[in-house]
């Protein structure tokens, strides 16, 4: 069984991240999403929140299963048997960085490989940071982000309003 895990911080999740979902599934048996659960920073979402909206925006994805970790990347992947990291790009300002962890993560584990997907084009825009901006000012998020993420956004806004 060929399993894959694409890690991110999906603060919140976007489009972008769901278009390199959606093509993982098509090169991989099992594709963990699993949302990194640093402590050090503070979160837009929580980490339930997250792993919530990402379960919601995939539920018609058989092989796909949402999960957080702590610690090294290449730990978990040992952990769950994986021997693939997925990795999107949107632009090719990514590429230096996710070139380095890669070669990082080949370095701690030569088992494991890294697969970097270029997101459709329509997403390459989209980052997490912006659609947290626009979320935070009362903007429309329908075009960044799917509808089942939405309600989780529209919660926490809600709640820090009160």
């Amino acid at each position: 069984m060929r399993i894959a895990i694409y890690p991110g911080s999906f603060d919140p999740p976007t489009f972008g991240h769901l278009d390199i979902v959606k093509r993982a599934t098509t090169l991989f048996d099992k594709v963990i999403v699993a949302v990194g659960n640093n402590t050090s920073k503070g979160g837009f979402l929580s980490v339930t929140e997250r792993e919530e909206a990402l379960r919601a925006a995939t539920s018609g994805m058989a092989t796909v299963e949402i999960a957080s970790f702590n610690g090294l990347l290449v730990e978990y992947c040992r952990e769950r048997g994986a021997e693939f990291i997925v990795r999107g790009l949107r632009a090719v300002t990514d590429f230096d960085t996710e070139f380095q962890m890669s070669i990082t993560n080949r370095q701690l584990e030569p088992g494991i490989d890294t697969v970097l997907l270029m997101t459709k084009w329509e997403f390459g825009f989209i980052s997490s940071t912006l659609v947290r901006e626009v979320a935070q000012l009362g903007g429309d998020l329908t075009k960044f982000v799917p509808e089942e993420v939405l309600p989780v956004i529209q919660m926490v806004l809600k709640n820090r309003a009160r």
